[in-house]
């Protein structure tokens, strides 16, 4: 589509998807969604992003990256049907992070059905130069239809000025100036009037009672988030607010076809391959255990070990992936935990896999990591080691390969890496 053109779209499950190559100096991006009612948002929960990634009517969601064939994308979902009636329009934004969008090649935002695969719309390269932020197109009612519009609008000040540009407040320090020193002084101010005579004042009616305090406004919104890399491996989640509530671990990861055999006859089919995150735990009054599926180890929130695992994905083609849930009230009965996957079945090592890890704290930034190549015959990764220090959880990127030796389990090969000192039974879920 040409920037400024449009074209109609269905009312029903849409797919957004932001996308870009990849490479040295590149730039991370970031797709966003507002929504709009006279040009503006009507509260800071009209915005979704991947610290907000789900609006409350349920219309909107933001699902997360993927890398796969030399490619990123940033997916967002969008249910026109379910699409407030106030709500006229609907922004789709891309942020950078690390740069500016002239140094993002191959960016495209790509409308496709959700059902169906089928590509409704799609803009490729807006002219990006310095911008740090887009708005690459928007939904928009017209006539009780919905349309898609290529804008192309760039923004230098990154995704908090556009967000703000629509009626969002940004909880970002603001550096201000102090006041200029001036030679002017303030004249003193003049003495006042001899007081008179006592006058008498009527009678009044008692003042109407205060009306009630007005309900507090809602916390500004945190555009704040944490990569872990190689040559910054770790964070504390109390420096960056998750000191409470709950927080998600997900895993996804990309299925890919392979070549298999019928008959004599070689053809390409969808392989799924099933993955299992896992933790094991170590808790402060020295009990330790496994969450996993195997098993039905699923664990609990409100009792020990206070992680669950949330269910068992067993394709990977879900946008939501596998999740573990750790409960930060308990902070202080952790000692330590570690996040690992293993393959249960459909290949024999991660070779090929592409797969990243987001810790979401419900008061805090998210922490996000990808996997690096495997190129070893790994069955089981370690991904993240949260220790307690001090009454603070430190994150540590681990994204490190094993090789169980010849009848080992991949659980028992994470055990002895890592030192748990538990004793392995075989399982089945």
């Amino acid at each position: 589509m040409p920037k400024g053109s449009n074209v109609p779209v269905p009312t029903t499950a849409l797919r957004v998807e932001l996308g870009w190559r990849p490479g040295p100096g590149v730039p991370d991006a970031d797709a966003s969604a507002l929504l709009l009612a006279g040009g503006k948002v009507r509260s800071d929960g009209d915005f979704v992003f991947y610290n907000q990634p789900a609006h409350s009517s349920g219309a909107v969601r933001h699902e997360g990256k993927r890398t796969a064939g030399g490619q990123v994308t940033d997916t967002l979902t969008a249910d026109l049907a379910r699409v407030e009636g106030t709500v006229e329009r609907i922004v789709l934004a891309a942020s950078s992070d690390g740069g500016s969008f002239g140094q993002v090649p191959g960016l495209y935002i790509e409308v496709t059905e959700a059902a169906t695969g089928q590509v409704v719309a799609r803009f490729d390269n807006p002219g990006a130069t310095v911008e740090t932020a887009f708005v690459l197109g928007e939904f928009y009612r017209r006539q009780g239809s919905w349309k898609f519009r290529a804008v192309g609008q760039g923004y230098s000040s990154g995704l908090e000025g556009l967000a703000t540009d629509f009626g969002i407040t940004v909880d970002e320090p603001q550096h201000t100036a102090p006041p200029a020193a001036t030679a002017r002084t303030t004249p003193p101010a003049a003495p006042p009037p001899p007081a008179g005579p006592p006058v008498a004042l009527p009678r009044t009616a008692p003042p109407p009672p205060a009306a009630p305090p007005a309900a507090p406004p809602s916390p500004p919104v945190r555009l704040s988030k944490v990569t872990l890399t190689k040559a910054a491996p770790s964070v504390s989640l109390a420096k960056q607010g998750g000191t409470s509530g709950n927080m998600r671990v997900n895993l996804n990861w990309q299925t890919r076809k392979q070549t298999q055999s019928w008959g004599g006859r070689w053809g390409a089919r969808q392989s799924d391959i099933d993955l299992d995150l896992c933790a094991l735990y170590e808790l402060t009054d020295g009990r330790k255990g496994v969450v996993q599926a195997l098993g039905n180890a699923f664990g609990s929130l409100q009792h020990p070990p206070y992680i669950h695992l949330d269910g068992d994905d067993r394709t990977g083609a879900v946008a939501s992936g596998e999740n573990l849930t750790v409960n930060l009230d308990r902070t202080r009965d952790f000692r330590r935990i570690l996040v690992f996957v293993t393959i249960y079945e459909g290949a024999s090592s991660f070779a090929d896999l592409h797969a990243t890890v987001t810790l979401q704290p419900q008061h805090g930034a998210p922490i996000d990591f990808s996997l690096d190549e495997c190129t070893v015959p790994s069955t089981v990764c370690a991904l993240a080691l949260i220790t307690n220090t001090g009454g603070d959880l430190v994150v540590q990127r681990e994204a490190r390969y094993l090789v169980p030796d010849r009848g080992v389990s991949p659980q028992r090969t994470v055990d002895r890496a890592y030192g748990w000192g538990m004793n392995w039974t075989p399982g089945r879920k």
